[in-house]
């Protein structure tokens, strides 16, 4: 195998999903419950295990539509500015 190359990663984006929406909602049930809802958050991205994220307010179902991957493209590009319209 050769390792000097670099791979390729594409995003398949689902377009049904209103991914801002969607993380509001879960960040909003994380607070409600108590949670610090950014360490749970990141937790969830980093560790892909959904019990990070509450089941109030059906959050969990929510955040498992929204693929890890196409979340944390988003962010990257939210941070650095360049978000899609």
């Amino acid at each position: 195998m050769d390792f000097d190359k670099t791979m390729f990663f594409k995003v398949e984006k689902n377009q049904d999903i209103d991914t801002k929406k969607v993380l509001k909602e879960v960040y909003e049930a994380l607070v409600e419950k108590g949670y610090n809802p950014i360490n749970q958050i990141v937790g969830y991205i980093l560790s892909g295990d959904p019990t990070y994220i509450t089941s109030h307010n059906d959050a969990r179902n929510k955040i498992r539509c929204i693929e890890r991957d196409e979340l944390l493209e988003k962010l990257v590009k939210n941070y650095i500015g360049i978000e899609e319209a």
